[in-house]
């Protein structure tokens, strides 16, 4: 597979095995693409056809043979749910068991006095309705369906039978023979008619009747329409406050979900935020005028289009100029322009070649337009388009909690679903135990309780003790979601399974390593046999095996260079990560370091950052300097950084200000740059089409070079004849794509090589043009360092080969699909771009845990890769946690001392000897060890 060559390897049952060697030798492929991938497959092929075709279908590894395998479970980075709906107490499945928990044991409170909730019997019922006033028109309502899929043919015979003539379908009145035939895929809801009554003195009996016999048909519930009002009033004889004449539902676990519509709050449809337009993002920059563009959807034009023609209608209904900038305007004509003019109207004058038409109507406004748009578009693309100028509110009506005010009346003590899930895994298990129950309720919830402090203390155990339970999946470093799923898969108790992960301990601070650890031995324990492919050196130690790769990456590597006990691992002369474990190589610290200026002069300063933990924090960012962000998982380094920092140079840098401000925090010193660049650890492509020549942006040099060549001239060829994407040169049969997939229905989809083509991805004319005796196909299965040498004296190309090289990729092939590349190499692959782009010498560049995925050997490169860009005159802020890293940097600043509430404080800055000997920093601590 990919670049192994031809190995054959043994490797022991029920052991902690750990994978390691250089970034890209095939670690990845071995574990991933051949051991998990066939490891499932042979499970999923023990499934009939009809179960295979609800699962994913894998293709067969390169593998001749395979003995001894058992049902694999992949935990790896990149599964990270994106899904708003997804949080870790969903992820976990603790939610589920607090949901049964508060269905089975908690009490009702009313959502208005907050008194305890009784039920209802007939006669309080009747009493109630017969203190309304006199007159009042009233319907007597059964629900016996709501909100339910189907059609429901059996419900409505029976109602029929009974003897019942009108029914209320979807709100809908209607007889019964006029029911219609229901969509089974749509929701319904269903209510019988029972009575319909006007409110009187000698109403009791005939009202207790009715009463009594719509309890009975829907199981303890009647649904009061009030006919003038046109308003429903649920009572129940389960409870009600009578007080304030409320009826809450029967606690059940739909109730609780923020995912079902029976307990999701109606306004935010259970997301617990809203989006909205947001004024600051639809203008920018207030100094600009209408003229330069200061509404960024709209742009400006010309005042013949049909934007400018209402703008100008407004302008000269309100008497404003176009030019006058956006700021400068009177506060009464910036809200019209944002928002509309209300009830005014306003003389519009359309222009076009023939005639002119004039009319009278209302300005609808920018945002209400865009949110029309947004609501009404079917078009993904403009749904993105505008989703830039779109920004999170909380719900006004659930204040985040998700659920509508009806469970949320539900508590167990004084602690509502919404209380507990919003304390920290840590607090919640000192907390739990101390819930009030009766002694029935004690021996319901028991069990229940017994599940949920489980996988609380497995989170806890992996250093997840910070979260939340209502924190957003979506939020999580890959660290963190890689170690909620290793918790949960704890939380099941398999045995005899193989569990394979890819660097857990990304995200994971050097004080929770061992941690980790013990949660990997306990999996080992239970009796599975786990593979973990990791650099760190901890786990690497405390593995009772190791697999080494290499000696090289990509064409360099591929070969098995040891296999054995960690002890023989030191002493093998061709490994590389034997070599930095035995110390025989290590990174250096430097001779000296580069001088700062911490007095505030010439450094970026944050003030009265607040966002998610940070508890006002005051930060100095010293220029054209290194500066390592680092602290405990949670502690608040990427609130800082990328949620404070990064958003606030960014606007600054957009308005061309020295200063910017955002949610209350200030940022100052943007005068000193002219640039900022964020490098995180997204992807760099999705599908195979995606390569670091097209990424890096090398391939289109590469294609103008030979658009330029006589021969391409004569023919009339332009540099998209030498484009895989287009029409023209590539090869049709195959699209450019090399090769042709086949479906094979409930079989894996099979890939084969073009046979027009033969996997050259163009077509034969194109081929014939060649540059020093290679065609456009051959340059792109060259290695970076053969183009590098190909291409020498083309300076376009070598640079940006150059930086490809700077990365340590040299190894890798230009058209190398982006989907194989590891997340080391992609991540570098988006440095080299950074680096291939003009730098000004004034940039700020932020990288987030820039050593995802490199063996020591590789950080080095990445170490005088950031060196090169300081050296420059940027400024480089790196959140870390490996100590390499930190030990090189000019300046730290320690985030801290512990995770989410206990966090976001600055617990010390400066250069690493002092932070080394501060006591209250964990960083320290570790850090003084490798000073």
């Amino acid at each position: 597979m990919h670049n192994l060559k031809n190995i054959s390897v043994d490797l022991p049952r029920n052991q902690l095995v750990v994978f390691t060697g250089l970034s890209g030798s095939g670690k990845s492929t071995l574990a991933f693409d051949t051991l998990y991938a066939e490891g499932q497959r042979r499970y999923v092929e023990s499934l009939s056809t009809y179960a295979r075709q609800f699962l994913g279908q894998m293709d067969k590894p390169d593998v001749d043979v395979l003995e001894g395998l058992s049902p694999a479970v992949s935990i790896e980075q990149k599964t990270t749910s994106k899904n708003p709906r997804s949080t870790v107490g969903t992820v976990t499945e603790i939610y589920d068991h607090l949901r049964l928990l508060f269905a089975r044991c908690s009490h009702p409170h009313c959502p208005h006095c907050g008194s305890e909730i009784v039920a209802q019997s007939v006669e309080d019922m009747v009493d109630i309705l017969l203190q309304l006033q006199q007159g009042t028109k009233l319907l007597l309502l059964a629900p016996i369906v709501l909100d339910k899929k189907g059609r429901h043919d059996q419900v409505l015979e029976r109602i029929r039978k009974e003897g019942f003539v009108r029914v209320r379908i979807d709100g809908a009145i209607m007889d019964m023979t006029e029911a219609p035939e229901l969509d089974k895929n749509r929701r319904h809801t269903i209510e019988v008619v029972v009575d319909r009554v006007i409110v009187k003195d000698s109403l009791r009996r005939r009202l207790s009747d009715s009463v009594e016999t719509a309890v009975k048909l829907s199981d303890g519930y009647l649904l009061v329409h009030f006919v003038d009002q046109q308003r429903d009033q649920l009572f129940s004889e389960h409870a009600a406050c009578h007080q304030c004449s409320i009826s809450l539902p029967s606690p059940s676990t739909q109730l609780f979900s923020f995912n079902n519509p029976q307990g999701a709050c109606p306004e935010c449809g259970g997301l617990g935020v809203k989006q909205f337009f947001d004024a600051a993002l639809v203008i920018p920059d207030e100094s600009r005028s209408i003229v330069e563009g200061a509404i960024a959807p709209w742009g400006w034009r010309k005042e013949s289009s049909y934007s400018g023609q209402i703008l100008a209608a407004v302008a000269d209904h309100y008497g404003f100029s176009l030019d006058t900038p956006f700021d400068k305007l009177p506060a009464k004509v910036r809200k019209v322009i944002l928002y509309g003019s209300g009830r005014e109207d306003i003389r519009f004058h359309y222009r076009n070649e023939r005639r002119t038409m004039t009319d009278e109507r209302r300005f609808e406004g920018v945002i209400p337009q865009l949110d029309r748009r947004f609501h009404e578009t079917r078009s993904n693309m403009i749904r993105e388009e505008l989703g830039r100028y779109m920004n999170e509110q909380l719900c006004p009506s659930c204040r985040g909690a998700r659920l509508k005010a009806e469970a949320l009346a539900y508590r167990i003590g004084n602690w509502s679903i919404d209380d507990i899930v919003r304390r920290s895994i840590a607090q919640l298990l000192d907390d739990l135990p101390a819930l009030p129950f009766t002694s029935r309720e004690r021996k319901i919830g028991a069990p229940i309780l017994k599940e949920i402090t489980e996988r609380l203390a497995f989170l806890r155990n992996v250093g997840l003790g910070y979260l939340s339970l209502e924190r957003r999946a979506g939020t999580l470093s890959g660290g963190e979601a890689q170690r909620i799923r290793l918790a949960s898969q704890i939380g099941s108790r398999l045995a005899g399974v193989l569990y394979i992960l890819d660097e857990p301990s990304i995200g994971l601070h050097q004080r929770d390593n061992q941690k980790l650890i013990n949660t990997l031995r306990e999996l080992r324990d239970l009796g599975n046999s786990v593979i973990v492919v990791e650099h760190d050196t901890d786990t690497i130690l405390a593995a009772d095996h190791v697999l080494d790769m290499g000696p090289g990456a990509g064409v360099h590597g591929g070969e098995v260079v040891y296999n054995g006990s960690v002890s023989g691992l030191l002493q093998e002369e061709r490994s590389a990560t034997g070599a930095y474990l035995a110390g025989r190589k290590k990174i250096v610290v430097p001779a000296r370091r580069r001088p700062v200026s911490n007095a505030g002069k010439d450094s970026l300063r944050v003030r009265h950052a607040s966002v998610n933990n940070l508890q006002a924090v005051e930060a100095v960012f010293p220029l054209r300097v290194l500066t390592c962000v680092t602290g405990v998982s949670g502690s608040g380094k990427s609130s800082l950084v990328i949620e404070t920092l990064y958003k606030l140079a960014r606007k600054g840098l957009e308005r061309k200000k020295g200063t910017a401000e955002l949610d209350g925090a200030l940022l100052s010193g943007l005068e000193h740059i002219d640039k900022i660049v964020d490098i995180d650890q997204s992807p760099i492509g999705r599908t195979p089409r995606s390569n670091p020549a097209t990424y890096t942006g090398v391939f289109t040099p590469i294609r103008e070079l030979f658009s330029r060549l006589p021969e391409s001239r004569a023919r009339g060829y332009t540099a998209s004849r030498f484009s895989f994407n287009v029409k023209g040169g590539r090869c049709e049969t195959c699209e450019g794509g090399g090769e042709i997939r086949i479906a094979m229905h409930f079989l894996p989809d099979v890939y084969v090589v073009c046979e027009k083509c033969m996997g050259k991805r163009y077509n034969f004319e194109t081929l014939e043009i060649a540059y020093r005796g290679k065609n456009i196909h051959q340059i792109l299965a060259m290695t970076v360092e053969e183009a590098l040498e190909f291409f020498k004296n083309v300076p376009a190309i070598k640079n940006r080969l150059q930086t490809l090289c700077d990365v340590g990729l040299s190894y890798i092939t230009l058209g190398q699909s982006s989907v194989t590349l590891s997340g080391g190499e992609a991540q570098r692959v988006k440095l080299a771009r950074e680096l291939s782009s003009r730098a000004s010498g004034k940039t700020l560049y932020i990288l987030d845990e820039p050593t995802t995925g490199l063996h020591p050997a590789d950080i080095q490169y990445l170490l005088d890769v950031l060196n090169r860009l300081v050296d420059q005159g940027n400024t480089v802020v790196v959140i870390e946690h490996n100590l390499d890293v930190v030990k090189t940097a000019d300046w730290i600043i320690d985030v801290g001392p512990e995770g989410g509430a206990g966090g976001g404080t600055i617990v010390t800055c400066g250069r690493p000897e002092s932070v080394a000997d501060v006591p209250e920093s964990h960083t320290g601590r570790f850090l003084k060890q490798v000073l």
